[in-house]
């Protein structure tokens, strides 16, 4: 009698076409939860921060920094695990740093002091690098230019939800329990997220692809990224507009709830507010980015925002309109804001399609880093409304000049087509 045949076992999904429905819709999705879960990270937190400071007897730069730290772990994550799913696929990497996210936000639970809860923030971010950097990976894996540009606009979709969502899911969480119930949630976030992607992810990195050696040959990947100068220059405009965004939202809980007086669900109304204007201004860029080269709306873009953040230093400096002159020009820089990520990591990813994994890891290792080293800025020179403009409007100004001075984008010719920005 023969045994039994066992039954094979169910391999993920195949990635849906550029053209699919699934593309736009369900797959989107999925790399947006992905890439989100960093967002969720700080942004769930957030509202509680003046609540961890007086429960850990911590000062506000050192609460501070446990937001920072989770930038920081992620831009080590990143580092590491980019070129590592070059050599070993997407999956395995992206499975591996959920669950050391998991690990992270159960034992930030049981913290009892600021030092501990940094260096577990910082395991956070490392855990959410591995799926942000995989999922940046497998969009350059398919798509290149402008659709690459439009399906990375959409993800803002999701991950807008973050600051439309989670201060206000993290301030009714901690009005039940307290601050430490924000990462009961975060956990649960990462254990949903394993379940799906290890059900629905496709391995998009055959073996035929993957970049062979050891993982210190695999590391020197980024040695040709490095001297590749229009690829460094690209690759750090994320990193300067997401330094930005928070500087914001670092100083924002001690700027907008102590300085003004608001409430923790008025504070996450507040927030929500400005995510809003981040999901549009990225859904407008994805309308555009279909007649217009990315470069294009880069060279636009970053002018208007410095603008912007000039406007919005005079405005914090003289105190001219109090809270609702304040959240008006930054509620406008924010969606500029969001033109620059999608359109510059789209032109740095076109140019090293063979090593996309180191690519996207090096974007956000620009993104997680420099906006790690500048956002405590806020911190440093006193939480108040100046000072965070002021870092934003800093941050702003080095973007204008790297696109200027690292790319042909405002020479003669340099922003007619994309050309210029692939190999």
């Amino acid at each position: 009698m023969n045994p039994p045949s066992t039954p094979p076992l169910r391999r993920p999904a195949p990635l849906p076409t550029p053209r699919s429905k699934m593309w736009t819709v369900k797959f989107v999705l999925l790399l947006g939860l992905m890439v989100a879960i960093g967002a969720f990270t700080t942004d769930m937190y957030l509202p509680s921060l003046p609540e961890v400071g007086r429960d850990l007897g911590a000062g506000d730069a050192a609460v501070q920094f446990t937001i920072t730290a989770t930038l920081i772990g992620g831009a080590l994550g990143q580092f590491v695990i980019g070129p590592l799913s070059d050599r070993y696929g997407r999956r395995v990497p992206a499975m591996i740093g959920i669950t050391v996210h998991i690990i992270a936000s159960v034992a930030c639970l049981l913290t009892y002091d600021v030092m501990p809860l940094i260096g577990l923030r910082i395991l956070q971010g490392v855990g959410n690098a591995a799926a942000a950097v995989v999922a940046i990976a497998v969009i350059r894996d398919k798509l290149t230019g402008p659709q690459a540009s439009a399906v990375l606009s959409r993800l803002m979709l999701v991950i807008g939800l973050a600051p439309l969502l989670a201060p206000s899911i993290g301030g009714f969480l901690a009005n039940i329990w307290n601050w430490r119930a924000v990462f009961v949630a975060l956990a649960l976030y990462g254990v949903g997220l394993l379940v799906v992607v290890w059900r629905f992810l496709p391995e998009t990195l055959p073996p035929a692809r993957r970049t062979g050696g050891s993982p210190l040959k695999v590391l020197g990947s980024y040695g040709a990224l490095v001297r590749d100068r229009q690829f460094v220059a690209l690759a750090l405009l994320p990193g300067l507009g997401m330094a930005a965004v928070f500087a914001y939202v670092s100083a924002s809980p001690f700027v907008i709830r102590e300085d003004y007086g608001l409430s923790e669900n008025q504070f996450a109304l507040l927030f929500a507010l400005n995510g809003i204007s981040m999901v549009i201004g990225a859904q407008i860029n994805a309308a555009l980015v279909r007649r217009f080269a990315p470069v294009r709306l880069l060279r636009l873009a970053l002018p208007v925002s410095v603008s912007l953040a000039m406007v919005l230093v005079v405005v914090a400096a003289l105190g001219l309109g109090g809270l609702p002159g304040l959240l008006a020009p930054l509620w406008l820089m924010m969606g500029v804001n969001a033109f620059i990520a999608p359109n510059a990591s789209a032109s740095a990813l076109a140019r090293h399609g063979d090593r996309a994994g180191a690519a996207a890891a090096l974007i956000g290792v620009s993104q997680f880093g420099v906006a790690g080293l500048v956002a405590p800025l806020t911190g440093l020179f006193g939480t108040s409304a100046t000072s965070m403009a002021v870092v934003i409007a800093g941050s702003m100004a080095a973007a204008l000049l790297v696109l200027a001075l690292g790319t042909p984008a405002y020479r003669r010719g340099g922003w007619r087509t994309d050309a210029a920005y692939q190999e």
